[in-house]
């Protein structure tokens, strides 16, 4: 990683982040979804690239895909188990500077109590002064994942020999990150 304006802490701004997901539903439509409640840190060292890491927490019962009993059944223990396993985690191994403003992260990410390696790329979108002062850096990103990697295996069969969901879930990164202040640091 090379000096960059991106050096520090960072936090995400939940109100102006998105983490969403897509996959098809039915073998014809796709079935687009968020989290709600999503918290977490980003340091850059550009000095120790090894220090640098991110970690992601998400409240899975915040789930929202605009269709409340679809909602409840995706907290359900056929899909995400909530009660049990309430938080989806993240927390990176590294973070490679691949080329100018693209990032890999790769670390752990932990569904349902499985933990599996998995690499992300970002695109460091700009780094710019909100009008309340605050430092920001938005990445953006997208990673496809097979849910089935984390037991998450609910279906039900089509007359046509489909699906009803796919397994496939594209995961969507949209992330604003506010620099954190010299005595949160």
């Amino acid at each position: 990683m090379t000096d960059t304006p991106l050096s520090g802490t960072w936090t995400i701004d939940e109100g102006h982040s998105r983490i969403g997901f897509a996959t098809r539903h039915a073998m014809v439509t796709r079935v687009r979804g968020a989290f709600n409640d999503v918290a977490g840190t980003a340091v850059f060292d550009p000095e120790d690239p090894a220090s640098s890491h991110v970690e992601v927490t998400v409240q899975m019962a915040s789930i929202d895909t605009r269709n409340e009993s679809r909602d409840e059944h995706l907290r359900s223990a056929d899909f995400f188990d909530v009660a049990t396993y309430p938080l989806m985690t993240f927390v990176s191994t590294s973070v490679e500077e691949v080329d100018e403003g693209g990032y890999i992260v790769t670390g752990d990410l932990t569904i349902r109590g499985m933990t599996r390696s998995m690499s992300i790329p970002l695109r460091l979108v700009g780094i710019d002064t909100d009008p309340f002062g605050n430092e920001r850096a938005g990445f953006e990103g997208t990673r496809r994942l097979d849910r089935r990697d984390w037991g998450i295996t609910w279906n039900t069969p089509l007359d046509s020999g489909g699906l009803l969901v796919g397994d496939r879930i594209r995961l969507e990164f949209e992330l604003s990150l506010v620099r954190a202040g010299e005595d949160e640091a």
